[in-house]
């Protein structure tokens, strides 16, 4: 059974960093692309970045310069490093195995405030 869980969120003040972890299981990562989407309140999804399969990586311009995407094959996790937080990336998070985000997992809550 393909699954994926998110972890990691949590508050943090702006300026900020958090990693978000992203456990899979009944597939093997590095073998497809790989995306992170999130959705803030009352929005809809927004795709911030993807991995390929060879190790190619690519982000939204929202994102560019403060998120890192990475993976660890012998867990079978993706990452996502976001640093210098805003209020603005408040949303839940989430990995997916496409870039719309419709084969997401349950998503992790990042919210940003002082």
């Amino acid at each position: 059974e393909v699954q994926l869980v998110e972890s990691g969120g949590g508050s943090v003040e702006p300026g900020g960093s958090l990693t978000l972890s992203c456990a899979a299981s009944g597939f093997d990562i590095s073998s497809i692309a790989m995306s992170w989407v999130r959705q803030a309140p009352g929005k809809g999804l927004e795709w911030l970045t993807a991995m390929y399969k060879g190790g190619s990586t690519y982000y939204a311009d929202s994102v560019k310069g403060r998120f890192t995407v990475s993976r660890d094959n012998a867990k079978n996790t993706l990452y996502l490093q976001m640093n210098s937080l805003k209020t603005e990336d408040t949303a839940m998070y989430y990995c997916s195995r496409d870039r719309a985000g419709a084969t997401r997992g349950r998503g992790t809550q990042v919210t940003v405030s002082s």
